[in-house]
């Protein structure tokens, strides 16, 4: 059934012509040129006309980092959160008190 009604129907397929609109507006048929115009559209589609990124060279140490800093991040971690890459969780390091703050 589903195949007579697709005949009386008719599906619609796009189909393709080979032939490509050059730059200028005229009309592509030979297969070479279409697949030079390809190229060429891709080329520009990728181009990149930005600047480069300049790299920031020098000293980012900036300065000494507190112990009363330190005191207070270990303060406000959570516990029973999961680990970082280190695998050493808040609990562990709240554990050392000022024993892990002094090293």
């Amino acid at each position: 059934m589903y195949r007579n009604v697709e005949e009386l129907i008719g599906k619609k397929k796009a189909s393709s012509t080979g032939c490509l609109k050059a730059k200028n507006g005229e009309i592509i048929m030979e297969k070479d040129k279409i697949l030079e115009r390809w190229s060429e559209y891709i080329k520009e589609l990728f181009d990149d006309e930005r600047k480069e990124i300049e790299v920031m060279k020098g000293n980012f140490a900036g300065p000494p980092i507190l112990k009363d800093e330190v005191r207070t991040a270990i303060w406000k971690m959570k516990n029973g959160k999961a680990t970082g890459p280190d695998n050493i969780a808040a609990e562990q390091i709240k554990a050392l008190d000022e024993f892990g703050i002094n090293q």
